[in-house]
């Protein structure tokens, strides 16, 4: 018997949205790691909030959202607020029931400078990083950068001097420098092109170390972009990994890197430099003879996987923040993403 197109509205649901997602989804072991890192988070949201007066948002519920908006894509936070109020998919994974109300989008923007930081974004990746115990090599690791296109048109850079009344944006046979000009929109970007050839954009640079057995990242920051900032970082993140351990540790570079300042700073770090070699650069026979070396290079296509993931899908291929210090937390937060979603996949493998 044909059934009827009855459209009734029920008043009560008595299925959960825990109920209504599948036991094998592949956010439930998702959401397992990210309640393990905000748990031990809780500390320092402790110290954020004040003990009396009217409750917030709980800082877990936003950050489970931020998550959402990288694993789909979703390209703002408007459009993030919409999808909270009728996917139940989303909802179950941030913690809302089905009556709860949204957030109004303005609430994230709002907690930028107290919750959404750098601080907290590495602290974040660190916890879940920790969960990646046993599934990351801590020997060998691999090194390199990535153009991070800033939220700034070309229009609004212009010279430091300019009271207002220049060109109206029209650079057209101009010489353009940051030393000269800045941008109007993010005074912070920087033009910048990563190789010859290529057209010069209003960007950062992003910059992650990953380990050599999985692709794993093992430490990410953002800085500004410039000619040296690839290799200052990279001393950076190396330091940090090496500054606990004694025994002597191995990176894979491209040609970049390839300089006598930081192949001979990485030596005193107690690192190998496994850097891909150019003519009259600073690596030699002494190096490149050893088969380490050759497996070195031959992993070095580990480190633009994230980087693929972090453009294609994640939010950096341009970044709707301004300011160093927004997007270095909007990155850093994505590379702590990019592990969750490999540290369940990788942990089915190996059992």
């Amino acid at each position: 018997m044909r059934g009827q197109d009855e459209q009734q509205l029920d008043v009560f649901s008595y299925v959960s949205p825990e109920q209504r997602v599948p036991q094998d989804h592949p956010l439930r072991p998702l959401r397992v790691l990210t309640d393990e890192a905000l748990q031990q988070l809780q500390p320092r949201f402790n110290k954020l909030y004040a003990k009396t007066g009217r409750p917030s948002i709980a800082p877990e519920k936003l950050l489970r959202a931020l998550l959402l908006q990288a694993l789909y894509s979703v390209r703002s936070e408007r459009l993030l607020m919409e999808q909270l109020d009728y996917n139940l998919l989303f909802r179950w994974f941030v913690g809302l029931e089905i009556d709860d109300a949204v957030w109004n989008h303005a609430v994230l923007s709002k907690n930028r400078d107290r919750l959404l930081n750098q601080d907290l974004a590495q602290k974040f990746f660190a916890h879940v990083k920790e969960q990646a115990a046993g599934l990351m090599s801590d020997e060998h690791f691999t090194v390199d950068g990535t153009l991070i296109e800033a939220w700034a048109g070309q229009k609004s850079f212009r010279r430091k001097d300019d009271d207002g009344s220049g060109s109206g944006g029209n650079f057209h046979g101009e010489s353009r420098r940051n030393q000269t000009h800045a941008s109007r929109t993010d005074p912070e970007a920087r033009l910048y092109k990563k190789s010859a050839g290529q057209e010069s954009k209003l960007s950062y640079l992003g910059h992650t170390l990953v380990e050599n057995r999985n692709g794993l990242i093992a430490a990410a920051m953002t800085t500004q972009a410039d000619g040296r900032a690839e290799r200052d970082a990279a001393l950076l993140m190396l330091y940090e990994l090496t500054r606990k351990r004694s025994g002597r540790i191995t990176t894979g570079a491209d040609k970049a890197y390839d300089t006598r300042d930081f192949v001979s700073t990485v030596r005193e770090l107690g690192v190998t430099p496994h850097v891909a070699r150019r003519q009259h650069g600073a690596i030699d026979e002494r190096t490149s003879r050893h088969p380490g070396y050759a497996i070195s290079l031959s992993k070095r296509w580990l480190v633009e996987k994230p980087f693929g993931w972090l453009k294609q899908i994640g939010p950096l291929k341009k970044v709707k923040l301004r300011g160093l210090a927004k997007v270095d937390w909007l990155f850093v937060f994505s590379c702590a993403v990019f592990n969750l979603i490999r540290i369940p996949k990788l942990r089915a493998q190996s059992a």
